[in-house]
């Protein structure tokens, strides 16, 4: 009787073990989702940037099951999960994954060149100081298993392979994936700043229009207002042309002068005479 009630405390114990364990395992996932570089799909889903579309599906699928809300505990699941979906849905859209593929092309483009002006120096170096090694941390013979010597007289056979080693490579792989981080940030720095240009160059013209908007809604009003008062302004006129102006109730009028001609109907100034 109490072996049997040991080996359930003990099934119990392990059960309660495993599940933390699965506990932590879900939130260091969660933590490495949110710690991942954004513009960066596939470190999202921890896939090597060959990865097919049918593999972009499986590793979802096993890491929504990690980190969904409803199982993992961690307070920003949510957040790892909606990165999660966002990244299979960049990988499965040929116009996004083309681009992403761009940007790995040319990083690996670029790490090519690098590689063989590392030779070259090594070669140059070798041919001066007599072999030593001088690179300090370059390409060096105990890294490649080759000489810069040897690198020049491979056959193209040979030197694609050795070449495509070098890219099998640990090393190689994370000098890839930081390579392609700084090519995706600089693109999308670039994206930006025309993003802010256009809205710059959009509410500027916005603006001119709202100003053409309201001077000719000005002018309108004042054509407006200047048609309305008309008809006022015509009976101002007839009444001036029937009787002349007259003043004003208070108005003090200054006295008329006399005219050298009283049958002048307009006012002359008095001449003086010597």
């Amino acid at each position: 009787m109490g072996d049997t009630t040991s080996t359930t405390d003990d099934d119990l114990l392990l059960k309660k073990f495993f599940a933390e364990v699965s506990e932590v395992a879900r939130d260091n996932e969660a933590v490495r989702i949110l710690s991942c570089f954004k513009l960066n799909p596939f470190e999202h889903l921890n896939l090597p940037f060959d990865a097919s579309p049918d593999d972009v599906k499986m590793q979802y699928r096993k890491l929504s099951l990690l980190v969904h809300p409803d199982k993992c505990k961690h307070p920003h699941s949510k957040e790892a999960f909606g990165a999660l979906a966002k990244a299979q849905q960049l990988l499965l859209d040929q116009n996004e994954r083309d681009y992403l593929l761009s940007h790995v092309n040319s990083a690996k483009e670029e790490l090519r060149v690098k590689r063989k002006n590392s030779f070259r120096r090594y070669t140059f170096k070798n041919q001066v100081y007599g072999g030593r090694n001088l690179l300090c941390g370059e390409i060096t013979r105990s890294q490649h298993h080759i000489s810069s010597k040897d690198s020049h007289t491979l056959s193209p056979t040979v030197k694609g392979k050795y070449d495509q080693q070098c890219e099998q490579s640990e090393g190689f792989k994370q000098e890839l994936k930081m390579k392609v981080c700084e090519l995706l940030t600089e693109q999308e720095w670039r994206r930006r700043k025309m993003q802010m240009r256009i809205s710059e160059e959009e509410g500027r013209l916005k603006r001119d229009e709202e100003e053409t908007k309201e001077m000719w809604k000005r002018k309108r009003e004042d054509e407006e207002q200047w048609e309305g008062t008309r008809e006022q302004r015509v009976s101002s006129w007839r009444d001036f042309m029937k009787g002349g102006k007259k003043a004003k109730k208070g108005e003090v009028c200054p006295p008329k002068l006399k005219t050298e001609d009283p049958n002048k109907s307009y006012v002359q100034r008095p001449v003086k005479r010597g």
